[in-house]
C-alpha cells in the first residue's frame, strides 16, 4: 500500500512517510508550491532582503521551474541544497523560505534563511530556524547544524544567537566579489552537547 503524501526519495524509493508540512505555533515548514509564485517573487526581487543573501533574482520562469523541482525533491540529499517554504500557520502564506544543505558525509547540515521585509521583525524568523533545526535533527543522521552570516547582518547575528546557535568562528571571506567578515554559528544535536 502506498503512504499518503509518500515521495520518492534520492534512490527512488517510496518514503515511508514524508514530515512535511512540520507544524509550529505560527508557522509551518512546506514544501513550495506553484501558488507561491508572486509572495516568493516578491522578497526574492527585494534588493534590501537579498543583500546578504546567497540567491539572485530570478525571472518568473526561472523560479516557476525552482518551486517545482523543490515542490517534488527529496528531503535532505547529502551535498544538494533543498528549499523549503515558511508559511503562515493559519492561512498558509509565503512568509519566506530556508534552505537546507547536508554535507556529503551527513554529519553536518547548513542552514540559510529568508523572511519576506513584510513579515520581519516578529520573532516568526527564529521560530522557523528551531523548527528547521528540529527537523533536520530529527529526519536525518546530522549531528551539528552551521549557520554563516555577514558579520554586517546584525539582525540575522540576534536571531542566531535568541535561537540558542553560538558563534563558533570568525573569517575573512568573499562574497559576491567583495571581501567581508562571516560569522560561523553552530548548534549541535542534544545527545552530542559537550
Amino acid at each position: 500500500m502506498r503512504p499518503p503524501n509518500g515521495r520518492r526519495d534520492a534512490t527512488g524509493t517510496q518514503e515511508a512517510s514524508d514530515p512535511l508540512p512540520r507544524i509550529g505555533a505560527r508557522v509551518a515548514l512546506r514544501r513550495l508550491r506553484s501558488g507561491d509564485l508572486a509572495a516568493f517573487q516578491a522578497y526574492r526581487s527585494d534588493e534590501a532582503a537579498g543583500v546578504y543573501q546567497g540567491w539572485s533574482s530570478q525571472t518568473d520562469a526561472e523560479a516557476r521551474a525552482f518551486i517545482e523541482a523543490m515542490s517534488g525533491a527529496a528531503l535532505f540529499p547529502a551535498g544538494d541544497w533543498i528549499q523549503l517554504a515558511i508559511a503562515d500557520r493559519e492561512n498558509d502564506e509565503l512568509l519566506g523560505d530556508v534552505g537546507i544543505c547536508v554535507a556529503a558525509d551527513r554529519l553536518s547540515a547548513e542552514l540559510g534563511f529568508t523572511i519576506s521585509p513584510r513579515f520581519q521583525g516578529g520573532g516568526l524568523g527564529g521560530e522557523a530556524l528551531l523548527s528547521a533545526i528540529g527537523l533536520v535533527f530529527d529526519r536525518s543522521p546530522v549531528d551539528e547544524v552551521v549557520c554563516i552570516t555577514d558579520a554586517r547582518n546584525n539582525a540575522c547575528i540576534r536571531l542566531l544567537e535568541r535561537a540558542g546557535l553560538r558563534r563558533v568562528a570568525t573569517a575573512e571571506a568573499v562574497f559576491r566579489g567583495e571581501p567581508c567578515i562571516e560569522h560561523t554559528y553552530k548548534t549541535f544535536r542534544l545527545s552530542r552537547i559537550e
